[in-house]
């Protein structure tokens, strides 16, 4: 459903992609993690058309896109939506008019068929009758419903989601979960999930891949990342965060793991000891 391959990109000195390769099969949830500035958000811009590979192609559902071709660009964002870090919604209108925008704009419904699709996914968001609504009457999880109710009024083949529980306590955090993986139930969609928030990647993902220093280091299951020997993985899902780490600190990183082992073993048996 996605295919990356061999994408370079840099805004000036900075470079972000040195050749990153990356596959997703259709009705996936693929889940990024990395540390901040290593580039998550930016590959999902260029899934959606929004930035262009210095170097690389990128195909959609077998349509390479090309930026410069309107035809391809918009049969890539027929198939795409997006779900903001920060909801992206539009202040000066209420709910009705986020959820309903895109088809307002693309003029192929009747009013009264937009009307019922919009109250339709706000109620599977668990937001009935909340159109009425500005957004600033709204909790920041009330928000990121709504951005995931208009991601889904084109009804696309691909969702988005940059950093999708951000911000947000660990109880909503967790409907938003649920509501990602009914999300891909539902509507068998294909999704790429960018967060921090390990326990919703372990939760919400078939798999997950890691993104450090230009490239992706290591793709596999959730079971398959908890048990990874991989150093640089090791530390930041389990959260070592004695100093940066580049290539060539295997040796430091598995002395990090070691210690921190350690430390865990004797917590576990001093209750023991007493």
């Amino acid at each position: 459903m996605i295919s990356v391959k061999n994408l370079h990109k840099a805004f000036g000195p900075k470079v972000i992609y040195d050749g990153l390769d990356l596959e997703i099969p259709r009705g996936e949830t693929h889940v990024i993690i990395g540390r901040s500035g290593e580039g998550k958000s930016v590959l999902l811009k260029h899934l959606c058309g929004l930035l262009r590979p210095d170097k690389g192609r990128i195909e959609i559902a077998g349509e390479r896109l090309r930026l410069q071709d309107p035809a391809s660009l918009a049969y890539v964002r027929g198939k795409v939506s997006m779900v903001f870090q920060a909801a992206a919604l539009f202040d000066s209108l209420d709910v009705r008019r986020n959820v309903g925008f895109y088809l307002d704009e693309a003029g192929k419904l009747s009013q009264r068929e937009i009307d019922e699709r919009v109250e339709r996914l706000l109620s599977e968001v668990n937001l009935p009758h909340t159109g009425h609504l500005m957004p600033a009457e709204l909790s920041g999880g009330m928000r990121k419903r709504v951005g995931l109710a208009r991601a889904l009024a084109m009804e696309p083949e691909i969702i988005l989601y940059d950093e999708p529980t951000t911000g947000l306590d660990p109880v909503t955090s967790d409907v938003i979960n649920d509501l990602m993986v009914a999300t891909k139930k539902r509507y068998d969609v294909t999704s790429i999930v960018v967060t921090h928030d390990m326990k919703s990647a372990l939760k919400v993902g078939d798999r997950i891949s890691m993104l450090f220093e230009r490239r992706l280091i290591f793709t596999g299951t959730p079971q398959e990342l908890l048990e990874t020997e991989n150093p640089y993985v090791y530390q930041f899902v389990n959260g070592l965060s004695e100093g940066p780490i580049t290539r060539g600190d295997d040796e430091r990183v598995s002395q990090q793991v070691a210690i921190r082992e350690s430390q865990l073993m004797k917590k576990i048996e001093e209750p023991t000891a007493q």
